[in-house]
């Protein structure tokens, strides 16, 4: 398979050491392209390193065509080296699991059709993963031949708009409401659509950094773009002055915390609108889910919506907005030393017109989402299907191998040192890669949670803390990727203006990271009781 796959033009290549380090790369490709990569690996415990990036690929409705070699049956049970059952290997975390029995060319007929099946499982109506299982005896290699002929009448399925007329009609019944909300979270893209319907209905879009909906006044067609949601709503009055009455979510739901409470305890109508017929609603306020083109339901929503005159509920969504914003952006600019939201905030508003920005959960995605303002040109993904921070290197590097674009990745450092095997050969690859890492000694979410006042110092440091005393800059070394530290706003963008691939470093302290954030949150609470 191996040989078969190297020896054909039209096939881009990329070998990886770490088979983990394989898959989320393969993962990173599905994520910026919107089609699958083949993952290929040899059986045995290889084909179970791939197991955490389907997961996330089957919650996250990344497509992923995952091949595993395997031994013939009459290896199965009897103590064959580097044999293990791969039936079903991924069980339900996959869409469909194909046996392609022994490779012999007498069933090569059947092939395309096997190949046919397992792609369109991938970008169907539930895009995922498909795992394809390719039992081989000896021996092991050979010549790649001719591919069989193309079947032209038997097509590749892919996904079918399966919104109902009653759903579009509750759903054009809803837009007559003055106190709406649109939430625009990942899955969008074609943002315009979204941004025109608000425009018209006087509705603010709560924007999440990967909706491509956080968008600067010149290319939101009027809308009111909102990237303060979560630090405004903290303030409770404010959070009482926007209720709505009626909420579209559109996509994935936002990573704030404080934004969901808010959408769960509001009572407004709430309408999700997916591409996917999975829905993220664990606070089970969702009263309609609709399944279709994201496209094609709101130009036809724009289309059938009368313009609406300004009203003080839109004007309020702008005032708090404008407040929020000023106040935010003043805070930051007066910080001499980078901060990890100052961090964020700074990468995202450094990096030129068309690059990516990969960001790992845990705090770089809040911080994004919490801190960064509007602005146009760059795209912003997250492995949010499972919320792990396994594999994000990988995935920045398949974002960059796919894109072909500058990229850059704010990754914390345990989230680092998971997958420092992303780190294996990336400076002969072919990409520009930017990593930012903000090393604060541990597991800085934590220093959040009530786990940090609810246990003692000591113990709350080996549970959750967990320090580890990593040299990033020998690390890089190792790989031979040029490494630098940075302790302002303006070394860094001086670092991100340089498109050659390296390793930056942001040295934080946990407790103080803490006090930097609730000193945000004081400003803008105070800038809406002017």
């Amino acid at each position: 398979m191996a040989i078969a796959l190297a020896s054909n033009p039209k096939i881009s290549l990329h070998v990886f050491h770490d088979e983990r380090s394989a898959a989320f790369a393969a993962l990173g490709i599905g994520l910026e392209s919107g089609m699958p990569a083949v993952l290929l690996c040899t059986s045995g415990t290889a084909a179970a390193q791939f197991f955490a990036a389907v997961i996330e690929a089957n919650y996250a409705h990344v497509p992923l065509l995952v091949c595993t070699a395997d031994r013939p049956p009459e290896l199965q049970g009897v103590g064959a080296p580097q044999t293990i059952n791969q039936t079903h290997l991924y069980g339900t975390f996959v869409r469909k699991f194909i046996d392609a029995g022994l490779a012999d060319d007498a069933k090569a007929s059947k092939w395309r059709s096997v190949a046919r099946d397992a792609f369109s499982t991938t970008v169907g109506v539930n895009r995922g993963p498909c795992h394809v299982n390719f039992p081989f005896r000896e021996p092991l290699v050979g010549v790649a031949g001719a591919l069989p002929a193309i079947d032209a009448h038997s097509p590749v399925r892919v996904s079918a708009d399966v919104a109902t007329a009653s759903e579009r009609k509750k759903l054009s019944l809803s837009l007559r409401a003055e106190r709406g909300v649109i939430i625009a979270g990942n899955g969008i893209d074609q943002p315009r659509f979204i941004l025109e319907l608000a425009a018209k209905l006087k509705w603010p879009v709560l924007a999440d950094p990967r909706s491509n909906c956080r968008v600067s006044p010149e290319s939101s067609n009027g809308a009111t773009v909102v990237s303060c949601a979560d630090v405004m709503l903290r303030h409770l009055p404010t959070a009482e002055l926007l209720t709505p009455t009626v909420v579209i979510r559109v996509g994935d739901p936002p990573v704030s915390k404080v934004a969901n409470q808010w959408l769960a305890q509001c009572g407004a109508e709430q309408i999700a609108i997916t591409q996917q017929p999975s829905l993220i609603d664990p606070d089970k306020v969702v009263s309609t889910h609709i399944i279709g083109s994201i496209n094609e339901l709101f130009m036809e929503m724009t289309r059938g919506a009368e313009p609406k005159s300004e009203t003080e509920w839109i004007a309020s969504w702008n005032r708090c907005e404008r407040n929020a914003r000023t106040a935010l952006d003043a805070k930051l600019a007066s910080q001499e030393q980078l901060t990890e939201p100052l961090c964020a905030v700074t990468v995202s508003d450094a990096l030129v017109a068309g690059s990516n920005l990969v960001v790992s959960s845990s705090m770089p995605v809040r911080d994004l989402e919490w801190f960064a303002p509007a602005r146009d040109g760059v795209r912003v993904f997250s492995n949010r299907g499972v919320n792990g921070i396994d594999g994000v290197v990988s995935t920045a590097v398949g974002v960059a191998l796919s894109s072909k674009a500058p990229t850059a990745l704010l990754i914390g450092d345990i989230a680092l040192l998971h997958d420092s095997n992303g780190l294996l050969n990336l400076i002969r690859r072919d990409v520009q890669l930017k990593v930012i890492v903000v090393d604060n000694e541990g597991g800085g979410i934590f220093s959040f949670l009530p786990q940090a006042q609810a246990m003692e110092g000591a113990q709350f440091e080996q549970l959750f803390g967990t320090p580890h005393s990593v040299d990033f800059e020998a690390l890089a070394k190792t790989h031979g990727i040029p490494f630098t530290w940075v302790t302002t706003a303006d070394q860094l963008r001086r670092e991100l203006s340089n498109a050659a691939t390296s390793i930056v470093g942001v040295r934080t302290n946990r407790n103080t990271n803490v006090d930097d954030h609730n000193a945000l949150y004081s400003a803008v609470a105070e800038s809406l009781t002017k």
